[in-house]
């Protein structure tokens, strides 16, 4: 099976999508985001949940773990440069690891920090 070569995105259309994405920067060829926890147990669960959605979409980033941030770096190693793939995985990253109940929602919500903005 050959795969389809995807298409790149410039600098300035890579500004333009990370509009759609606050937090997350272009630097070095890499879309980035760095998340802070409250803690190891939160990061380690945060590393987890990232490796799971990288792991369904079959496009892995670059991930920096410390005691309390996780950074995250994306581009499309095949191509060499910053495509759609990464894009979408940034979108499902940021919704995964910063998603929190609904105000009046049945789930309580974790009293805790946990991930920040």
């Amino acid at each position: 099976m050959t795969k389809e070569k995807l298409g790149t995105y410039t600098e300035e259309q890579v500004s333009a999508r990370l509009a759609e994405l606050p937090g997350w920067t272009y630097e070095g060829g890499w879309i980035r985001r760095s998340y802070k926890t409250d803690g190891w147990p939160t990061t380690l669960l945060l590393v987890n949940q990232i490796a799971f959605l990288a792991e369904a979409a079959w496009h892995h980033p670059d991930l920096a773990v410390t005691f309390a941030k996780v950074t995250v770096k994306l581009m499309t190693h095949s191509e060499n440069g910053i495509t759609e793939r990464d894009f979408e995985l940034a979108r499902k990253i940021e919704d995964a690891a910063l998603w929190r109940p609904a105000p009046g929602s049945a789930l309580e919500g974790t009293p805790n920090k946990f991930v920040m903005k």
